[in-house]
């Protein structure tokens, strides 16, 4: 491991833009921690305090530590401790699966634990922009929830890392893993969208045990996607919201049945996490070219022909998520253009550039900022507006496509085979 040092900075946020905000899952943790993907709520806002505004490779960086392996799974923190996943290399096409607890004070590796030993990267062809290790880890009452897609899953003692089970969902997948789970009361839930016979399932979080699984249903050329539920409530009832190739649907998350369904086509290969607000659920139909659809979310059945509010089609990413700040929805599309949206309307507000690099990562709102993270190590800060307002552009100089984890004073960056915390040493 190596450590440096030096750091600083600012942030607040407003859960006031949410109308029937997303069900945060009985996560007993602090207002300040991130303790899933996209972080409490699963929409990348943050209510932590004094997140650094400005930095470099060598300024405002508490610590920065090698990590082995290589993941593009993002860090999530709780207390003091970060929690990540990673892929260790054992020879051509083969790899263990590993989790690790970090020291969120001075970057110290607490435990490393292979969770899955060697496993074989054939026949599953990863693709350039993937990893063995791509869903993020999620946190709930001192436990740890591991994801490594068609590779298994486990939940581990978050103080030590023991395994207290493991389990492994079969399917077929093409390009290797993506989507990351969720916790919904008693269950753990996340798709599996392979290339045959797509399915969504739910596990008994406390044993492993599938409790229900539901196939997807859906008639498209190619069925594989890789993307994280989001749980909300529409007049007292909870959905979850899951897409999928062709299709978004809505499920009882007690029990796997299909509330509602949404079509958008041959749309596959979908990354982004959906958005709820304004009463819209708000989803990237992936490839071959993104649309942006703005859905009602008080439907039953099919209501592709009813229940579509707007669709911009314009500079739509197809990995990384859009976010919604007040009235306005905001994203960058894969190569760097930003879009600001009326969220209720559609109506474009602006566009404008941010870099000319690759874009993976979720931008995050912190602060009353909003961070858009490029592949190469820039991350842009602006002001949430009628125009892109850029308060500060920060290069690491390191690749990495993971997307943030936040807690006060600090941002956590994973690059390629380091973790930096931005922030006062």
């Amino acid at each position: 491991m190596k450590i440096n040092h030096p750091l600083k900075t600012a942030a607040l946020f407003s859960f006031s833009l949410f109308t029937g905000f997303t069900l945060l899952s009985k996560q007993q943790t602090q207002a300040e921690d991130w303790p899933e993907f996209r972080g409490p709520g699963g929409q990348g806002h943050s209510q932590a305090k004094d997140v650094p505004v400005k930095w470099s490779a060598d300024k405002n960086v508490a610590w920065k530590s090698d990590i082995p392996g290589i993941a593009w799974s993002s860090p999530i923190v709780v207390d003091s401790q970060i929690f990540l996943t990673t892929a260790i290399s054992e020879g051509k096409n083969n790899y263990t699966l590993h989790a690790l607890a970090v020291n969120a004070d001075d970057g110290k590796i607490l435990w490393d634990v292979e969770v899955f030993g060697k496993q074989k990267g054939k026949p599953a062809r990863m693709h350039k922009k993937n990893s063995h290790a791509s869903p993020t880890p999620i946190f709930e009452d001192g436990k740890l929830y591991v994801h490594f897609g068609h590779d298994g899953t486990a939940c581990l003692n978050a103080d030590d890392g023991k395994t207290l089970w493991k389990t492994n969902v079969q399917y077929n997948p093409v390009h290797g893993n993506g989507g990351s789970p969720v916790l919904v009361d008693d269950l753990l839930i996340f798709s599996c969208d392979g290339k045959d016979d797509p399915f969504i399932i739910a596990l008994n979080k406390n044993s492993g045990k599938s409790k229900w699984k539901t196939k997807r249903n859906v008639e498209v050329a190619r069925n594989f996607s890789f993307t994280t539920p989001l749980l909300i409530e529409v007049n007292g009832q909870r959905q979850l919201i899951s897409p999928a190739s062709g299709a978004v649907i809505a499920y009882d998350p007690s029990n796997g049945k299909e509330l509602w369904r949404c079509g958008y086509g041959e749309g596959y290969s979908v990354v982004s996490r959906p958005l709820y607000a304004n009463g819209l659920i708000y989803v990237s139909t992936g490839f071959n070219k993104a649309k942006l659809m703005a859905i009602r979310a008080d439907g039953e059945g099919d209501v592709t022909k009813t229940h579509v509010a707007w669709v911009h089609e314009k500079n739509v990413p197809k990995e990384s998520s859009p976010i919604i700040v007040d009235d306005y929805l905001y994203m960058n599309d894969d190569k760097g253009l930003a879009t600001c949206l009326d969220a209720k309307s559609g109506k474009v507000i602006w566009e404008d550039r941010l870099t000319k690099k690759n874009y993976s990562s979720a931008p995050i709102y912190a602060g009353g900022l909003i961070y858009f993270h490029d592949g190469e190590g820039v991350t842009t800060v602006i002001k949430p507006g009628k125009k892109l307002d850029v308060v500060a552009t920060n290069d690491i100089g390191e690749h990495g496509l993971s997307s943030f984890a936040v807690t006060d004073g600090s941002l956590l960056i994973r690059t390629d085979s380091a973790l930096f915390r931005i922030g006062k040493p």
